[in-house]
């Protein structure tokens, strides 16, 4: 079973940083890709970041320059650094891999981030 525990959100005012955590429970993290979602509310789950086995990252356009991810193989964990925050960037992140040999999504619980104007 691969549980993905999410760390690191909370509040913080517009122009501040956050960093969040997923730490995996699973056999193999090496050559799964990672990624950062987020869901506003009324709004559909939306891509925010994704790192690659080989580190390979993109980003959606709203959030590069401001959002950093990256990944710690040997612990098992990924990142996203925001800085810059933005009113917008305000929504319940969801970490997520997806498994390279089966295509298999798992997804964390989901931590809150709000960002205060």
């Amino acid at each position: 079973q691969v549980q993905l525990v999410e760390s690191g959100g909370g509040l913080a005012q517009a122009g501040g940083s956050l960093r969040l955590s997923c730490a995996a429970s699973i056999t193999t993290f090496t050559g799964n890709t990672l990624g950062w979602y987020r869901q506003a509310p009324g709004k559909q789950r939306e891509l925010v970041a994704r790192i690659s086995s080989g580190g390979q990252t993109d980003y959606t356009d709203s959030v590069k320059g401001r959002f950093t991810i990256s990944r710690d193989n040997p612990k098992k964990s990924v990142y996203l650094q925001m800085n810059s925050l933005k009113p917008e960037d305000t929504a319940v992140y969801y970490c997520n891999l997806q498994a390279r040999l089966s295509g298999t999504n798992y997804w964390g619980q989901g931590t809150q981030v709000t960002v205060s104007s």
